[in-house]
Parts: C-alpha cells; sequence; structure tokens
C-alpha cells in the first residue's frame, strides 16, 4: 500500500462527531496572532476539529480554539473546550486542524467575541514549546 492511501486511512480512523457550536480562534505565525475570529464548528474527534469561518486560514499555522461547550461544570457553570492545533487544511467553507492538546475551563455566562478574547500567551508558549521540541529531534538526527 502506498504511503499516501493508509495516511487518509489513518486519517479517516478516528470517529467524529457532528457537533455544531460556536466558537472563537487565534492563529500565531513567527510567534505573533495573525488572525483572530469567530466561527463554528462542523465536526471534532480525538485527531482534529472541522469548522467554518468564512474564509481560509493559512495552512501549518498554528490556531487556539475556544469551542463553547454543551455540559454545564455542576449544573450551573458554563464550560469551554480550548483546542490547541495546527491548521492542516483550509478553504472558505471548511477549516481543518490538528487536535495536539487541549484543556476545559469555565466561560463566562455569555459567549465573548473574538475582539475581547484574553491574550494569556498560552497559544505563543504552546507553539515555542513545539518549536523546540522540532529543533532538539533535527539537531539530534544531524
Amino acid at each position: 500500500m502506498e504511503p499516501n492511501t493508509s495516511q487518509k486511512k489513518e486519517r479517516r480512523s478516528n470517529f467524529r462527531f457532528g457537533i455544531q457550536r460556536e466558537l472563537r480562534y487565534k492563529m500565531l505565525e513567527d510567534g505573533a496572532t495573525i488572525a483572530s475570529g469567530t466561527g463554528h464548528t462542523i465536526d471534532l474527534g480525538s485527531g482534529g476539529v472541522a469548522f467554518a469561518t468564512g474564509y481560509p486560514l493559512k495552512p501549518g499555522a498554528f490556531v487556539e480554539i475556544s469551542i463553547s461547550w454543551p455540559a454545564m461544570l455542576d449544573q450551573t457553570c458554563p464550560m469551554r473546550l480550548i483546542v490547541f492545533g495546527r491548521v492542516l487544511r483550509s478553504s472558505p467553507k471548511k477549516t481543518v486542524c490538528s487536535l495536539d492538546k487541549y484543556e476545559f475551563r469555565t466561560q463566562a455566562r455569555t459567549f465573548q467575541p473574538a475582539a475581547v478574547s484574553r491574550s494569556d500567551g498560552m497559544l505563543e508558549r504552546w507553539a515555542e514549546g513545539i518549536r523546540k521540541e522540532s529543533l532538539k529531534s533535527s539537531e539530534a538526527g544531524a
């Protein structure tokens, strides 16, 4: 079997849940946020998230996605799922990113627009850690 066929098969082996939730995203390149906005999920699984933003995002860029979660903590506190990954492919109607790291957080009672989202640097710190690991791997192989 040729590599491309097995990679496609593996990418599709994880079950995806068709769930539509509001989201905010931030995209990082060269250590700086280059785009942010809102959209909605199309589906998600253990390997990645498909979502719509209305325009394509840059493949390969680091991305942080904040998804409003349908379950509530203690039946009173809204939750959000924070996903860190890379844009794998993108078109005006659909963007797909890897799910490399995730965490749940509590969220405000109302969904905040992207312009109000706080900049706590988690995306920047995560992307820098990935870059450092990549450099160590390339130096070890040289």
